[in-house]
């Protein structure tokens, strides 16, 4: 990690920031992320949160951060988090409840849904301007003949199907699917290391777990 150089005797240091002030993605009143990295609080060093607002069923999309690892830290709800291990090929599915962590390594094709209403989460990395490629923009800005090429697609089925997706989605689905809604049971049970504990439906029942691991 690089060694920062900070002037704490400057009368221009900042050590406090209201989230509320840096909105990053707005889709509507219970669906949003706002942020804070170095250019809102210029002494923090190498780290950034995103405050994520999610309802039932809502996903912050796949997407990787290249430069960047994750902690996804549920504050009231409950979401899974979702993960390719790059080095194994292997889909990971770690529900979490409100004093539960999830890491997401750097470079983790990765992706989150709140699987009840009003469901807050903190995304916390390890770097003060943490980078992402969205998987939206590489479905709709991948010409399509290279898809069809590549993986031997039918060209006009796939345009069809990536046409509804516009611009960078962040938090999907868009409004207006009529898709059927997934019930996350194909997700579960995943066992918790360390506890042994197992769940056994989409929202966790057993006590919160805390203490030195």
């Amino acid at each position: 990690m690089a060694v920062l150089y900070i002037d704490y005797q400057s009368p221009n240091n900042q050590f406090y920031f209201d989230l509320r002030n840096n909105p990053f993605f707005q889709r509507d009143q219970q669906n949003f992320i706002n942020a804070v990295g170095r250019d809102q609080v210029n002494t923090l060093g190498n780290a950034s949160i995103l405050d994520i607002y999610l309802s039932q069923g809502k996903y912050v999309e796949p997407h990787i951060h290249q430069n960047a690892s994750e902690i996804v830290y549920c504050v009231s709800g409950a979401a899974i988090v979702s993960f390719i291990n790059p080095f194994t090929n292997q889909l990971h599915h770690i529900p979490i409840q409100p004093g539960q962590i999830a890491n997401v390594p750097q470079g983790f094709w990765h992706y989150e849904v709140a699987t009840v209403d009003d469901t807050h989460l903190l995304a916390i990395f390890d770097a003060p301007y943490p980078q992402a490629i969205f998987g939206s923009d590489i479905l709709r800005l991948t010409p399509s003949e290279v898809m069809a090429n590549s993986y031997c697609l039918d060209k006009q089925e796939w345009q069809e199907a990536v046409e509804p997706i516009k611009q960078t989605v962040i938090i999907g689905p868009p409004d207006g699917c009529q898709r059927q809604e997934t019930t996350y049971t194909e997700y579960l049970p995943y066992t918790y290391p360390y506890t042994g504990q197992t769940s056994s439906t989409f929202y966790p029942t057993y006590p919160y777990y805390h203490g030195a691991y």
